[in-house]
């Protein structure tokens, strides 16, 4: 027997979904969800074996939610039409259903996941890449989401001050602190908006906003002085890409 957690703000969406799953005794709904805040908790509370998740919610879409779990469950994503969504999926081989979809669609998206299943098919790597990908689209790459403790926080790319290598994580510090992100700085490079985020250090990401002045420091290298008196490493590499984006 299978655990299985429905996510989608829909009610409609969910009750054609628990209708489906009654076909399939070895599935076993352990709950449902309203939007992606309740879904990162029933996931840690519950650990499915499968989700079925929707992508357009309010608050966090289904993408950004996955990216708050450390370990993603299996997914079959559910999804009005989202060009961006779709392409996404078929990238990856990730299997999605179309709203509206009827049961013969589902089952088959159920039978695909079980045979993955039997065949131990690394689908959590598939899932990464497809993040990875999502979250250039443009509505996802004007703001992070991220964990604080058991909050969920929001923050608009344009509050953000500069962006920290740690290891495995990435400290994205703004006016309220630093908050850490599992991801790379070279993935944040990639979906930041290149006229405002440059990366003036290899372990420094800054807004070139914040910027008020670039002091010299020590040999070749640099400090950028920014509005609230914080202070990011420049590097030769780094200054030149900062003075082609500042015009100097």
């Amino acid at each position: 027997m299978s655990k299985v957690i429905i996510i989608d703000d829909e009610p409609l969406a969910r009750s054609i979904v628990k209708e489906y799953l009654q076909k399939h005794p070895e599935l076993e709904l352990i709950t449902e969800c309203g939007d992606g805040f309740e879904g990162v908790k029933a996931i840690q509370q519950h650990q499915p074996d499968l989700i079925f998740l929707d992508i357009q919610m309010p608050k966090i879409n289904g993408f950004e939610m996955l990216e708050l779990i450390e370990q993603p469950p299996n997914v079959i994503f559910t999804t009005a039409f989202d060009e961006y969504a779709i392409k996404a999926f078929e990238a990856h081989a990730i299997d999605y259903l179309l709203k509206p979809f009827n049961q013969e669609r589902f089952d088959k998206a159920v039978a695909k996941w079980m045979e993955q299943q039997q065949n131990n098919a690394n689908t959590s790597a598939k899932t990464e890449e497809l993040l990875d990908t999502a979250s250039q689209s443009p509505s996802q790459s004007n703001r992070v989401v991220v964990k604080n403790g058991s909050k969920i926080k929001i923050i608009p790319v344009h509050d953000i001050f500069y962006l920290e290598a740690a290891d495995d994580y990435v400290k994205i510090h703004t006016q309220e602190g630093y908050f850490l992100k599992n991801k790379t700085m070279s993935h944040f490079e990639q979906v930041l908006d290149a006229q405002q985020f440059v990366r003036s250090h290899r372990s420094y990401i800054v807004n070139v906003q914040q910027i008020t002045r670039i002091d010299p420091y020590e040999k070749d290298n640099h400090v950028a002085i920014l509005r609230s008196g914080l202070k990011v490493p420049v590097s030769r590499g780094g200054y030149g890409k900062l003075k082609a984006v500042l015009g100097l």
